[in-house]
């Protein structure tokens, strides 16, 4: 009997696949069983990261956010594949792992009380934050140079080796750069790398674009360089953002109605709470759209219906318009959606499936038009999907037909299911089978490719029914048909990874 016979309520979907705890790490490789052929041109490894631990000694995480960092790798080379999985080694890892319990207050998870505190030691953590703050670099991959780093939105920036997922140094740029930024940078084809973050100038908060020049060897970091700077709607209560945009001649930040209470924000420093109780909704607010010009960094507000957002797809120029495609919420309820005790509860929740409901939304921006101008939009494809990524090295920040990512809409059937949305005629692909979980899809072109779609997608993929099988699924991205898959068998249940990034052999350096 389904669940939703068994208990009257909105779905199907196993939201169970998110709570897993990885208990052993795979440290040497594991040999998939190939089903079906992998492409003998795919070289390279696919990188992934999100929540393993959810749980030190006898205290839980409360959110998804929050869960000890699990990168995974799958190893393709001359049609096999590989996996192995270990944690990231990150300070508050370290200190939780000596104290048996959770030490290091996460994004919505309050640190044990440690009685032996002083306030000295409370008030020490605003001076210091880079000494109190999570390290815990759970959301995303991203390649700086031949180095490659996991990220969250603190920037404390960890390098991982690629081969070996062995945690490397790790990268401060609280005092030098920013207090906070995106967990998604954008990488220019001159491999240049772009992020979005908050900073303190002259006692006043800024919004600073960041410029990270490439080097082919060693540290970007050291050469880092403000390229922008946006004064923010609110200046006590900048806004969330978890991404943005960039297209050939603007960068394009979403200032959303999801603030953050800097009082409440300090407060959470010195007492230890979650900072996300330091977030509110205003919902009689619009959201506002900046645009920051890459060329001299002149910026123009734009407004629009209120929403909230986690993923810009992509942006770009036509006509003297800025076509701005996001996916899209109602309101800020999907970071309650992620809550363990929400995910838990989720079948016997109605409102859950509102909570996760999103729309992929075309923003048309007239670049000509006067100071806080209606944005006016429409959807895309009347079907909810998140994850969202592209045939990025070609098509960021330009005109494109299409995006792939994972359908969220929890009260369908296919829920979970890996798509392809044209986003000209909102007609969609898919792949699902019964009790399948796969994971954000990464598209890897063919060598030689001159057509957007023509490669595969990659996606990690788990089972309801399974909790120790992992397939690595490789779908031919044009037709959305099954290439192959590799399979494998876990020594611990498989956990939920958020995000990633293929590199190819060429790019793999230690």
């Amino acid at each position: 009997m389904s669940k939703i016979e068994e208990n009257g309520t909105h779905s199907q979907y196993d939201s169970s696949v998110f709570l897993r705890t990885c208990e052993k790490e795979v440290t040497e490789p594991l040999e998939g069983s190939i089903i079906g052929a992998i492409p003998f041109w795919i070289r390279g490894s696919l990188l992934r990261n999100g929540p393993g631990l959810l749980k030190v000694g006898k205290y839980e995480y409360q959110h998804i956010f929050d869960g000890s960092a699990l990168l995974h790798r799958f190893a393709i080379f001359d049609g096999q594949v590989t996996y192995q999985c270990k944690f990231l080694i990150s300070n508050t890892y370290k200190k939780n792992k000596i104290a048996n319990r959770i030490v290091v207050t996460e994004f919505a998870t309050r640190a044990v009380p440690d009685p032996c505190q002083t306030i000295f030691d409370k008030f020490s953590s605003v001076f210091n934050p880079a000494n109190h703050m999570t390290d815990n670099a759970v959301i995303s991959i991203y390649p700086f140079g031949d180095e490659v780093y996991a990220l969250t939105e603190v920037p404390l920036l960890y390098r991982i080796d690629p081969v070996t997922l062995e945690t490397m140094d790790r990268r401060n740029l609280i005092d030098s750069v920013v207090i906070t930024h995106t967990a998604h940078p954008h990488i220019a084809n001159n491999g240049d790398v772009y992020n979005v973050g908050m900073h303190v100038v002259k006692g006043r908060i800024k919004i600073l674009i960041v410029k990270f020049p490439f080097k082919e060897k060693g540290d970007m970091f050291e050469s880092a360089q403000i390229v922008g700077t946006v004064t923010p709607r609110w200046y006590i209560h900048p806004c969330y953002m978890h991404s943005f945009g960039m297209s050939e001649n603007y960068f394009v930040l979403i200032e959303q109605p999801l603030a953050l209470s800097i009082s409440k924000y300090l407060k959470c420093q010195i007492n230890g709470d979650a900072y996300v109780s330091a977030l509110n909704w205003y919902s009689e607010y619009e959201t506002h759209i900046v645009t920051v010009s890459r060329i001299d960094g002149t910026t123009k507000r734009y407004r629009t219906a209120t929403i909230f957002i986690l993923h810009v797809i992509n942006c770009f120029e036509r006509d003297g318009e800025l076509l701005l495609d996001m996916c899209t919420y109602q309101d800020a309820k999907i970071i309650d959606a992620m809550f363990v005790d929400a995910i838990k509860a989720s079948h016997s929740n109605l409102d859950y499936a509102k909570w996760c409901s999103t729309r992929p939304r075309r923003f048309y921006i007239p670049l000509n038009s006067p100071e806080m101008t209606l944005v006016h939009s429409g959807v895309i494809s009347d079907i909810g999907v998140e994850m969202p990524r592209i045939n990025y090295e070609l098509h960021n920040g330009r005109p494109y037909n299409y995006f792939y990512g994972i359908l969220s809409d929890v009260s369908r059937e296919d829920a979970g299911a890996v798509v392809k949305v044209n986003v000209s005629t909102g007609k969609v692909l898919r792949w699902k089978e019964r009790y399948s979980y796969p994971s954000e899809p990464v598209f890897i072109p063919r060598p030689g490719a001159v057509d957007e779609d023509d490669g595969v997608i990659l996606s990690a993929v788990l089972w309801s029914n399974d909790e120790n099988a992992v397939d690595l699924l490789v779908l031919d991205a044009r037709t959305f048909k099954e290439l192959g898959r590799a399979r494998f068998r876990t020594p611990t249940p498989a956990p939920k990874c958020l995000h990633g990034w293929f590199l190819s052999d060429n790019k793999i350096t230690t």
